[in-house]
């Protein structure tokens, strides 16, 4: 019986533990949709296998900046980070039908290349849904006056 109410125990802390991860979790949701201009997209951070290595996220307008954070993560700090200046929009598509199963309904996707200083270029996809794919490209578009773009 007293082993019982050890695992009893050990049960509930682990039980307050994984409450605990989602409410830090919900409240860094919280706090990036607090700061504005977020809306949830997908990155893909992995393109050796085709329609593969999509993760899911929120990306986030700052500072002359293209954030991206993973949703399901600790991290308090973008994962990706894109200068507006550097990124050249290089077509808008649909998903391929073995992307559509990783991805949302609707989505679209947006494929850019980050303008290097070195020109070194890197090729990205983001997908999201039509609205914010409109303010995305609306944002590239509105870059204040003088502002050096690389293309």
């Amino acid at each position: 019986m007293h082993g019982a109410v050890e695992v009893a125990e050990l049960i509930g802390a682990l039980l307050v533990l994984a409450g605990l991860s989602l409410v830090v979790l919900a409240g860094r949701r919280r706090w990036l949709a607090r700061q504005g201009g977020t809306f949830e997209c997908s990155l893909r951070l992995n393109s050796a296998t085709p329609g593969s290595g999509w993760v899911l996220g929120v990306g986030r307008y700052h500072d002359g900046m293209l954030q991206w954070f993973r949703f399901f993560s600790y991290a308090w700090r973008p994962r990706k980070e894109f200068l507006r200046s550097a990124v050249r929009v290089l077509e808008t598509r649909d998903p391929t039908v073995s992307e559509a199963v990783a991805l949302y309904a609707e989505q679209r996707i947006v494929s850019f290349e980050v303008v290097g200083a070195d020109e070194a270029n890197e090729q990205w996809d983001l997908a999201m849904s039509a609205g914010s794919m409109t303010g995305l490209l609306s944002w590239l578009e509105a870059a204040p006056p003088g502002l050096n773009r690389l293309h």
